[in-house]
C-alpha cells in the first residue's frame, strides 16, 4: 500500500511538462462593441425619457434609478407607463427592484421574479 501512495506522490508532482503558457489574448473580443449591454439611467425628470426607451429600443437591458421622480406620483406614473409601452414594442420584460429600481430587458430575456437569496420570511 506505501509503495502505491508513494507512485501517486510521484505522479502528483508538478514538473516543468505540466505547465503550458496561455495567452489570454485569443480570447478577447476582437473589435466593435458588444451587442447587448448593461445600461444604467437615472430618471429624475420626464426629458429624459426618450434616451432610456432608446437604449430599450437598441436591445441593452436597462437599470433605471426613479428615485429622482418619486415626489411627483404623476409624473412618475406616466414615466412607468411610458416605459412599459417600450419594453412591449419590443417584446421585453420589466420589473421593479426595491423601491427605487427598475429593471427593463429585451425581446430574448426574461426576468425571474423570486428572490435567489433572502426572498422568503
Amino acid at each position: 500500500m506505501a509503495n502505491f501512495l508513494d507512485k501517486l506522490k510521484i505522479l502528483g508532482r508538478p514538473g516543468e511538462d505540466d505547465y503550458t503558457e496561455v495567452d489570454l489574448g485569443q480570447f478577447e473580443e476582437i473589435g466593435g462593441s458588444p451587442e447587448k449591454m448593461l445600461r444604467v439611467a437615472e430618471l429624475s425628470k420626464a426629458e429624459v425619457l426618450p434616451e432610456i426607451k432608446q437604449e430599450i429600443y437598441a436591445g441593452n437591458i436597462v437599470l433605471v434609478d426613479i428615485g429622482g421622480l418619486k415626489h411627483d406620483k404623476a409624473a412618475l406614473d406616466r414615466a412607468i407607463g411610458e416605459l412599459k409601452k417600450a419594453v412591449d414594442d419590443v417584446s421585453g420584460d420589466i420589473a421593479g427592484i426595491g423601491d427605487d429600481l427598475v429593471v427593463m430587458v429585451p425581446h430574448g430575456i426574461r426576468i425571474d421574479r423570486e428572490k435567489v437569496v433572502g426572498g422568503k420570511d
